[in-house]
């Protein structure tokens, strides 16, 4: 008996999820000293992307009064050398404040404050890429670009394997986990519940949730936003999942294929529209602009991870709900294909498309950047041009 108590206690141990040490500290203690008053200070968490492309820091400042709008935010700065953006020999950059959002974790009047990064002579840094993408968005402002963004997403726990699973072996097979309830086919759904509710809180145009195909595998939706702010708002939503998940004690990632074999991948389906093409026989504006991104392909993969294409590699594969890396394809209700058209535009001849390419680590500003560029600037090779 002992020996069979041994046994069920080692499995136990075996199965238990790799969390964070910082999940286990007391919450209740530390919410005696968030009830505390704070008088007429406000906390402005500042967030920027590092060097990395991928990657979010985040610091803390006390303002005097509470700002209204980015204009009552004073700019910022930070050791760039310890965030892959410098050398130590001249490391200060800039950061500029771009948007405001609510603070879903400290509470009003606290905010948080997205921002541009700029490098010691105020040129953007390499991984500023709002910077070329409000330019462009403002060129074409009077079409009224619209996007939504479906971004996909893992829970691992912090040893890296996918939360729920078990520690030496897989799952059952994909089938029963996409918009799945239940114990044995939602996996972390009380951190999707409240990244959900944070994000309402924060003002972060997020329009739904669901389970994935693979398990631990979730997506959120963001939009409709018009032109910048599409990138604004994930880029805000990302940070806010993964300090929820911090809460947790587990990890989200947004690597594009977190499992190898036959699962699925992570995407960041981008929805795309313009007044035109929502309008009467907005088909044909739609039509147009697939034509246009059949001749760059090439240039719309290198740019829509942050690798240049190397990660969309392992996730275009022309398998689970993929087109090929290689090969532009376009179809009504496809989802193997490069551009999806909805069943309900192709009948109501107007609306948008779905460039299902993105991958879930990507830039966002890249990603409709290049939309506008091909779509509505028109651009030919696979140079950008510089405005």
């Amino acid at each position: 008996t002992n020996w069979r108590i041994g046994e069920i206690f080692l499995e136990v141990c075996r199965n238990r999820m790799a969390t964070s040490a910082s999940a286990s500290l007391s919450k209740a203690v530390k919410q005696q000293y968030m009830e505390l008053p704070q008088g007429d200070k406000v906390q402005a968490m500042y967030i920027w992307i590092d060097g990395t492309g991928e990657g979010l820091r985040c610091k803390t400042r006390t303002l005097d009064f509470e700002p209204k709008s980015i204009e009552d935010l004073p700019e910022w700065n930070f050791d760039g050398s310890s965030t892959y953006q410098s050398e130590g020999s001249n490391s200060d950059m800039y950061l500029i404040p771009s948007a405001i959002f609510r603070d879903p974790f400290r509470k009003d009047p606290n905010k948080l404050v997205l921002c541009e990064v700029l490098k010691y002579n105020r040129k953007p840094a390499e991984t500023n890429l709002r910077i070329t993408c409000k330019k462009v968005m403002d060129m074409v402002e009077e079409q009224h670009p619209w996007f939504g963004m479906e971004q996909e997403y893992t829970i691992l726990g912090t040893d890296g394997h996918p939360f729920g699973w078990p520690s030496n072996g897989f799952p059952g097979p994909q089938g029963p986990y996409y918009c799945g309830v239940g114990a044995d086919k939602a996996y972390g759904r009380d951190v999707v519940e409240a990244h959900y509710r944070a994000c309402l809180y924060a003002g972060v145009k997020i329009c739904g949730t669901n389970a994935e195909v693979m398990p631990a595998q979730w997506e959120f939706q963001v939009g409709p936003c018009e032109g910048i702010n599409m990138g604004d708002h994930l880029w805000v939503a990302r940070f806010i999942l993964h300090r929820v998940c911090e809460d947790f004690g587990v990890v989200a990632s947004f690597d594009p294929k977190p499992i190898p074999g036959n699962w699925n991948g992570a995407g960041c389906h981008t929805n795309f529209s313009t007044k035109e093409m929502r309008e009467e026989g907005g088909l044909k504006a739609i039509e147009d602009s697939i034509e246009k991104l059949a001749k760059k392909h090439s240039y719309h993969i290198r740019a829509y991870d942050p690798k240049g294409g190397l990660d969309n590699a392992r996730r275009l594969t022309g398998h689970h709900e993929t087109s090929n890396i290689d090969e532009f394809s376009a179809g009504v209700a496809n989802r193997g294909a490069s551009i999806r058209i909805p069943r309900n535009v192709g009948q109501e001849k107007k609306g948008y498309f779905e460039d299902r390419r993105p991958s879930a680590n990507c830039d966002p500003y890249a990603v409709i950047e290049a939309l506008i560029r091909t779509c509505l600037l028109n651009e030919e090779g696979d140079v950008p041009a510089d405005y």
